[in-house]
């Protein structure tokens, strides 16, 4: 995983600030391969509960998330009951690690 211990509390401090009740946060895609180089930062947030608004705190999540970690690209994806899963949240379920 090409992530720092202290990128990884970053991201956790962040995410709490604004989705303190997000169940999980799994890393997924390219950041999970210690022999690629470069490359954006893909989480998954999950929470037990239906989500208002996914797409503003989506994007609020991101930014936030984003600034943590000095400005790498972040992109983040909602997991919740109301929400329609695709084939990349069964992916990120299988693939991501826990953070």
């Amino acid at each position: 995983m090409r992530l720092s211990a202290q990128n990884i509390a970053a991201l956790r401090e962040a995410i709490g600030s604004i989705a303190p009740d997000a169940a999980a946060i799994r890393l997924f895609g390219s950041r999970l391969d210690d022999d690629a180089r470069g490359g954006d930062v893909d989480l998954m947030i999950d929470f037990d509960h239906p989500v208002e608004h996914p797409a503003a705190l989506s994007a609020r999540l991101s930014v936030r998330a984003s600034r943590a970690i000095g400005g790498r690209k972040v992109d983040v994806m909602l997991r919740a009951p109301n929400l329609t899963q695709s084939a990349i949240h069964r992916i990120a379920q299988e693939e991501g690690i826990l953070l």
